[in-house]
Protein backbone atom coordinates (compact mmCIF):
# COMPACT_ATOMS: atom_id res chain seq x y z
CA UNK A 1 0.00 0.00 0.00
CA UNK A 2 1.20 3.47 -0.83
CA UNK A 3 1.34 6.35 1.01
CA UNK A 4 -1.74 8.68 1.08
CA UNK A 5 -0.84 11.96 -0.67
CA UNK A 6 -1.69 15.53 0.26
CA UNK A 7 -1.30 18.37 -1.73
CA UNK A 8 0.01 21.00 0.10
CA UNK A 9 -1.72 24.26 -0.65
CA UNK A 10 -3.61 22.62 -3.84
CA UNK A 11 -0.75 21.58 -6.21
CA UNK A 12 0.79 24.88 -5.84
CA UNK A 13 4.06 23.30 -7.72
CA UNK A 14 2.01 23.62 -10.47
CA UNK A 15 -0.27 27.15 -9.93
CA UNK A 16 -0.50 29.77 -7.54
CA UNK A 17 -1.16 28.29 -4.10
CA UNK A 18 -4.66 28.63 -2.05
CA UNK A 19 -6.14 29.21 -5.72
CA UNK A 20 -8.61 27.52 -7.48
CA UNK A 21 -5.98 26.56 -9.91
CA UNK A 22 -4.49 24.92 -7.88
CA UNK A 23 -7.10 22.93 -5.98
CA UNK A 24 -8.53 22.23 -9.41
CA UNK A 25 -5.25 20.38 -10.34
CA UNK A 26 -5.69 18.16 -7.25
CA UNK A 27 -9.30 17.94 -8.03
CA UNK A 28 -8.32 16.20 -11.90
CA UNK A 29 -5.66 13.91 -10.40
CA UNK A 30 -7.30 10.36 -9.01
CA UNK A 31 -4.17 9.76 -6.89
CA UNK A 32 -3.79 12.68 -4.54
CA UNK A 33 -5.74 11.62 -1.61
CA UNK A 34 -6.18 14.95 0.30
CA UNK A 35 -5.93 18.92 -0.48
CA UNK A 36 -4.43 21.22 2.56
CA UNK A 37 -5.43 24.22 2.62
CA UNK A 38 -4.97 27.12 5.20
CA UNK A 39 -8.01 29.93 6.40
CA UNK A 40 -7.89 32.89 7.81
CA UNK A 41 -10.77 35.36 8.02
CA UNK A 42 -11.64 38.98 6.32
CA UNK A 43 -12.65 41.99 8.09
CA UNK A 44 -16.29 40.90 7.96
CA UNK A 45 -15.62 37.77 9.18
CA UNK A 46 -15.54 35.13 6.16
CA UNK A 47 -13.24 32.07 5.78
CA UNK A 48 -11.14 32.88 2.91
CA UNK A 49 -7.76 31.16 1.70
CA UNK A 50 -4.66 32.53 2.67
CA UNK A 51 -1.15 31.28 4.08
CA UNK A 52 0.45 34.71 4.96
CA UNK A 53 -0.88 36.77 7.73
CA UNK A 54 -0.38 39.53 5.21
CA UNK A 55 -0.66 39.87 1.57
CA UNK A 56 2.78 41.23 -0.27
CA UNK A 57 3.86 37.61 -0.83
CA UNK A 58 0.99 36.29 -2.91
CA UNK A 59 -0.97 38.93 -4.02
CA UNK A 60 -1.01 42.80 -5.03
CA UNK A 61 -2.21 44.06 -2.30
CA UNK A 62 -0.43 44.63 0.86
CA UNK A 63 -1.47 44.35 4.74
CA UNK A 64 -2.87 42.12 6.97
CA UNK A 65 -5.40 39.71 5.18
CA UNK A 66 -8.50 40.51 8.43
CA UNK A 67 -8.10 44.40 7.68
CA UNK A 68 -10.04 43.59 4.21
CA UNK A 69 -13.03 42.71 3.85
CA UNK A 70 -13.76 39.81 1.50
CA UNK A 71 -15.35 42.19 -1.38
CA UNK A 72 -11.84 43.64 -0.96
CA UNK A 73 -9.64 40.67 -0.90
CA UNK A 74 -11.63 39.50 -4.19
CA UNK A 75 -10.42 42.41 -6.03
CA UNK A 76 -6.80 41.15 -5.74
CA UNK A 77 -4.68 39.43 -8.10
CA UNK A 78 -3.33 36.07 -5.88
CA UNK A 79 -1.94 34.25 -9.10
CA UNK A 80 0.05 36.88 -11.31
CA UNK A 81 3.00 36.46 -8.84
CA UNK A 82 3.05 32.75 -10.07
CA UNK A 83 2.77 33.40 -13.38
CA UNK A 84 1.03 35.28 -16.25
CA UNK A 85 -1.18 32.49 -17.28
CA UNK A 86 -2.59 32.53 -13.59
CA UNK A 87 -3.38 36.52 -13.74
CA UNK A 88 -6.63 37.19 -12.61
CA UNK A 89 -6.77 34.85 -9.87
CA UNK A 90 -8.98 35.32 -6.92
CA UNK A 91 -8.77 34.68 -2.95
CA UNK A 92 -11.20 32.11 -2.80
CA UNK A 93 -13.41 31.79 0.01
CA UNK A 94 -13.62 28.39 2.22
CA UNK A 95 -17.60 28.42 1.35
CA UNK A 96 -16.44 28.33 -2.60
CA UNK A 97 -13.81 25.52 -1.84
CA UNK A 98 -16.37 23.13 -0.12
CA UNK A 99 -18.73 23.15 -2.88
CA UNK A 100 -16.03 23.21 -5.46
CA UNK A 101 -14.28 19.89 -3.77
CA UNK A 102 -17.56 18.45 -2.01
CA UNK A 103 -17.73 14.75 -2.95
CA UNK A 104 -14.11 14.60 -5.09
CA UNK A 105 -11.45 15.19 -2.46
CA UNK A 106 -10.67 14.75 0.98
CA UNK A 107 -9.51 18.33 3.08
CA UNK A 108 -7.32 19.09 5.47
CA UNK A 109 -8.19 22.60 6.54
CA UNK A 110 -5.52 24.31 8.20
CA UNK A 111 -6.61 27.31 10.64
CA UNK A 112 -4.02 30.02 10.70
CA UNK A 113 -4.61 31.81 14.07
CA UNK A 114 -2.35 33.69 16.02
CA UNK A 115 -2.13 35.85 18.78
CA UNK A 116 -5.51 37.27 20.04
CA UNK A 117 -6.86 37.40 16.33
CA UNK A 118 -9.27 36.16 14.19
CA UNK A 119 -12.33 35.71 17.11
CA UNK A 120 -14.84 33.11 16.80
CA UNK A 121 -12.99 31.51 13.08
CA UNK A 122 -13.26 28.06 14.37
CA UNK A 123 -16.77 28.16 14.75
CA UNK A 124 -16.86 29.70 11.22
CA UNK A 125 -15.11 27.11 9.67
CA UNK A 126 -16.97 24.35 11.66
CA UNK A 127 -20.47 25.84 10.48
CA UNK A 128 -19.31 25.58 7.03
CA UNK A 129 -18.61 22.03 7.02
CA UNK A 130 -21.72 21.21 8.87
CA UNK A 131 -23.46 23.44 6.40
CA UNK A 132 -21.99 21.01 3.28
CA UNK A 133 -22.60 17.73 5.81
CA UNK A 134 -18.70 17.25 4.76
CA UNK A 135 -17.61 15.92 8.69
CA UNK A 136 -16.60 12.69 7.10
CA UNK A 137 -14.12 14.10 4.81
CA UNK A 138 -12.67 17.07 6.36
CA UNK A 139 -10.19 17.29 9.15
CA UNK A 140 -8.99 20.22 10.48
CA UNK A 141 -4.99 21.12 11.78
CA UNK A 142 -3.58 24.05 13.43
CA UNK A 143 -0.10 25.36 14.91
CA UNK A 144 -2.57 26.66 17.83
CA UNK A 145 -3.65 24.09 20.16
CA UNK A 146 -6.03 26.43 21.88
CA UNK A 147 -7.67 26.22 17.90
CA UNK A 148 -7.89 22.14 18.49
CA UNK A 149 -9.50 22.78 21.67
CA UNK A 150 -11.74 24.39 21.12
CA UNK A 151 -13.11 22.76 18.64
CA UNK A 152 -13.10 19.69 20.17
CA UNK A 153 -15.90 21.68 22.09
CA UNK A 154 -17.30 22.97 19.28
CA UNK A 155 -17.14 19.75 16.56
CA UNK A 156 -16.56 16.00 18.43
CA UNK A 157 -17.49 15.04 15.28
CA UNK A 158 -14.78 16.23 13.20
CA UNK A 159 -11.01 15.01 13.09
CA UNK A 160 -8.88 17.44 14.31
CA UNK A 161 -4.82 17.47 14.48
CA UNK A 162 -1.52 19.15 15.86
CA UNK A 163 0.43 20.91 13.76
CA UNK A 164 3.98 20.22 15.31
CA UNK A 165 7.56 21.99 14.41
CA UNK A 166 10.41 19.99 15.93
CA UNK A 167 10.36 16.82 18.38
CA UNK A 168 8.02 17.36 21.13
CA UNK A 169 7.55 16.17 24.53
CA UNK A 170 4.82 15.18 26.30
CA UNK A 171 2.71 14.34 23.13
CA UNK A 172 0.01 12.06 24.37
CA UNK A 173 -0.29 14.38 26.83
CA UNK A 174 -0.69 17.50 24.25
CA UNK A 175 -3.02 15.50 22.19
CA UNK A 176 -5.24 14.24 25.48
CA UNK A 177 -5.24 17.77 26.14
CA UNK A 178 -6.51 19.21 22.57
CA UNK A 179 -8.53 16.19 21.78
CA UNK A 180 -6.82 15.91 18.74
CA UNK A 181 -6.11 12.41 16.89
CA UNK A 182 -4.23 13.23 13.61
CA UNK A 183 -0.66 14.81 14.64
CA UNK A 184 1.31 17.12 11.28
CA UNK A 185 4.99 17.02 11.96
CA UNK A 186 7.29 18.22 9.98
CA UNK A 187 9.26 15.35 8.48
CA UNK A 188 12.62 15.52 9.43
CA UNK A 189 12.28 14.67 12.99
CA UNK A 190 9.80 11.62 12.41
CA UNK A 191 11.12 8.28 13.31
CA UNK A 192 10.17 4.61 13.91
CA UNK A 193 10.50 4.95 17.44
CA UNK A 194 8.73 7.55 17.52
CA UNK A 195 6.34 7.30 15.40
CA UNK A 196 5.15 3.64 15.69
CA UNK A 197 3.69 3.87 19.32
CA UNK A 198 1.40 6.83 17.76
CA UNK A 199 0.19 5.00 14.81
CA UNK A 200 -0.25 1.66 16.81
CA UNK A 201 -2.67 3.49 18.60
CA UNK A 202 -4.91 5.23 16.11
CA UNK A 203 -3.12 8.69 15.56
CA UNK A 204 -2.77 9.69 12.13
CA UNK A 205 0.29 11.39 11.10
CA UNK A 206 1.25 13.72 8.43
CA UNK A 207 4.86 14.68 7.32
CA UNK A 208 5.05 18.12 6.13
CA UNK A 209 6.19 19.61 3.44
CA UNK A 210 8.32 17.00 1.53
CA UNK A 211 9.20 18.48 -1.72
CA UNK A 212 12.83 16.33 -2.29
CA UNK A 213 12.18 12.75 -3.47
CA UNK A 214 15.16 11.04 -1.41
CA UNK A 215 13.07 12.59 1.57
CA UNK A 216 9.97 11.67 0.24
CA UNK A 217 11.60 8.02 0.18
CA UNK A 218 12.70 8.06 3.82
CA UNK A 219 9.78 8.52 5.28
CA UNK A 220 8.02 6.08 3.14
CA UNK A 221 9.84 3.35 4.42
CA UNK A 222 9.14 4.39 8.12
CA UNK A 223 5.84 2.99 7.83
CA UNK A 224 3.22 3.54 4.51
CA UNK A 225 0.70 4.73 7.42
CA UNK A 226 2.05 7.86 7.17
CA UNK A 227 0.70 10.95 5.06
CA UNK A 228 2.97 12.66 2.44
CA UNK A 229 2.22 16.25 2.15
CA UNK A 230 3.79 18.21 -0.67
CA UNK A 231 3.52 20.68 -3.71
CA UNK A 232 4.58 18.59 -5.59
CA UNK A 233 2.65 15.15 -6.12
CA UNK A 234 3.98 14.27 -9.36
CA UNK A 235 7.81 13.83 -7.86
CA UNK A 236 5.61 11.39 -5.29
CA UNK A 237 4.31 9.22 -7.81
CA UNK A 238 7.27 8.74 -9.83
CA UNK A 239 8.61 7.08 -6.85
CA UNK A 240 5.84 4.67 -6.87
CA UNK A 241 6.85 1.09 -6.91
CA UNK A 242 10.26 2.06 -6.71
CA UNK A 243 10.16 1.42 -2.95
CA UNK A 244 10.76 -1.00 -0.73
CA UNK A 245 10.38 -1.49 2.86
CA UNK A 246 11.92 -5.07 3.79
CA UNK A 247 14.72 -4.59 1.47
Amino acid sequence: MNNPCIAHRGWSGKAPENTFSAIRKAIEHPDIDMIELDVQMSRDGIPVLMHDYTLERTTNGSGPVGAYTLQELKKLDAGAWFGEEFAGETIPALEEVLQMVKGKKKLNIEIKRAGGIYHGIEERVVALVHKYEMQSSVIITSFNHETIRELSRLAPDLKRGLIIYGLPVLVNEQLEATGATILSMCYPYLTKEFVYPLLDRGIECIAWTIDNPEHMQQVAMIDDRIAICTNNPDRWFNLQGRICRNC
